[in-house]
């Protein structure tokens, strides 16, 4: 029996499933979820994680030390003080931009290997950033299948992506590669000579700042389900908010693209799947704007593996080819 971790800004799943059969993804016998524990010490992360860990063994008849192997899909960005991961995330850390986030917390990183290995044992414990993760499962099981130059973004809490290139996957010193969401693309449409609203990594103007799921309500005073309903049902105002926020998520893409000349990105993430069928269109119709000889041949998908990719995500680092 085999365990998944996906850790986000928002919530964190456990699931159990036995290994793959063949080339569809394994089957969830177990998952439970809940919202992620921002308060208390710095460890209740990883507390949290082993008491949901405990629970899904318990509903299987299995006790923590049955698991053959704990894969963990986590948001970063990590530190690696001792050569173990902790996690830098704005979402999760509220010292790293200060009260202004309001967190609750005055975190600065997380500790997350150190006390999962304690707990389960190096040798059954594998971690990695969770569109990282994603990347492979869309690799082996979902979109991206067959594909060598690709990438999975995430537009959820926070904006994430993994990469491929010629067919090798991109971690980079720290396992960071891919945190695109921290980069800058330009001012959101009305904002020239303002200063840019405050990511949680302290950054002002970064793409996170600017079309995250968590910064909607501060920066449009707006949720991001809410908004992006309003523009389903065919609201003016809302449509042209959600327009200038694909303005900014195709930069984004379009970067990606043109740096590393990729064939496919698969999109997943809570803020994209729920509303795909509206977003799916604007983002394309962004992506073709630009520079034709680097995009005409690029394909943007939705994820094949739905909103269970964090659980196949985690299960992918489990496999052999990683």
């Amino acid at each position: 029996m085999r365990a998944g971790v996906d850790i986000g800004g928002t919530k964190v799943a456990a699931c159990l499933a036995r290994p793959p059969d063949g080339d569809a993804p394994p089957a969830l016998l177990v998952r439970l979820a809940e919202p992620t524990v921002t308060t208390g010490e710095p460890d209740a992360l990883a507390r949290q994680v082993l008491r949901l860990l405990d629970d899904a063994c318990a509903r299987h008849g299995l006790a923590r030390s049955d698991l053959a192997a704990v894969g963990v899909a986590s948001c970063g960005p990590f530190v690696r003080p001792g050569g173990l991961a902790e996690l830098a995330n704005p979402n999760l850390c509220g010292g790293l931009a200060g009260a202004p986030r309001g967190l609750g917390n005055d975190w600065t990183r997380v500790p997350l290997e150190a006390p999962l290995v304690q707990a389960l044992g190096a040798q059954r414990v594998r971690i990695a950033g969770d569109a990282v993760a994603a990347l492979q499962a869309e690799r082996r099981w979902g979109a991206l299948r067959g594909i060598r130059d690709c990438a999975y973004v995430t537009w959820s809490t926070g904006i994430g992506t993994g990469l491929c290139v010629d067919g090798r996957v991109l971690h980079g010193k720290h396992g960071n590669a891919g945190h695109a969401g921290h980069s800058f693309v330009g001012e959101a449409p009305g904002q020239s000579g303002q200063e840019g609203p405050l990511c949680g990594c302290g950054n002002r103007g970064d793409v996170e700042s600017l079309v995250a799921g968590s910064a909607l309500m501060r920066r449009l005073g707006a949720n991001a389900p809410a908004l992006l309903r309003a523009a389903d049902a065919g609201d003016g105002a809302a449509l042209a908010e959600v327009r200038g926020l694909c303005v900014l998520m195709g930069r984004l893409l379009y970067n990606l693209v043109a740096t590393l000349d990729l064939r496919r990105i698969s999109l997943g993430g809570a803020v994209f799947l729920h509303h795909q069928a509206l977003l799916l269109p604007l983002l394309r119709a962004e992506l073709a704007r630009y520079f034709p000889a680097l995009t005409d041949e690029v394909e943007l998908v939705s994820t094949d593996l739905g909103e269970r990719v964090g659980d196949y995500a985690a299960l992918a680092l489990l496999e052999d080819s990683f």
